[in-house]
């Protein structure tokens, strides 16, 4: 057996093994079951709060005043529609004592969405 030959070998397995690794990470998409479990989590909450936007907006549409409120958002920038939105207190869901801020904007999207 010649030792230097397998020595270089090994060695450029784990220099492979680390531009791979390196490239994978950075450019390839790859990604820590820590990181993946973090993604996977705050898509859920975003998908959780669409669909709680779509009953905030439902409930914005049993309000008598809809047309003038929905003017006053209009005139609102846009990082503050959702505040606008928890202060009319449609975007509280059955069961809950106040309104989630990600409710809020995401109820603000689908009324702006829905009104263009």
């Amino acid at each position: 057996m010649d030792w230097e030959k397998i020595k270089l070998g090994g060695w450029s397995a784990v220099g492979g093994a680390a531009v791979l690794a390196l490239i994978g990470f950075n450019y390839g998409g790859w990604v820590t079951g820590g990181t993946a479990a973090a993604m996977a989590k705050e898509t859920a909450a975003e998908a959780v709060a669409d669909r709680l936007g779509a009953i905030c907006a439902a409930q914005f549409n049993s309000d008598a005043e809809k047309n003038k409120k929905l003017q006053e958002m209009k005139g609102k920038d846009s990082w503050d529609k959702g505040r606008y939105i928890e202060t009319q207190s449609w975007a509280i869901m059955p069961g809950q004592d106040k309104p989630e801020s990600n409710v809020a904007e995401a109820c603000a999207k689908h009324l702006t969405e829905s009104t263009i």
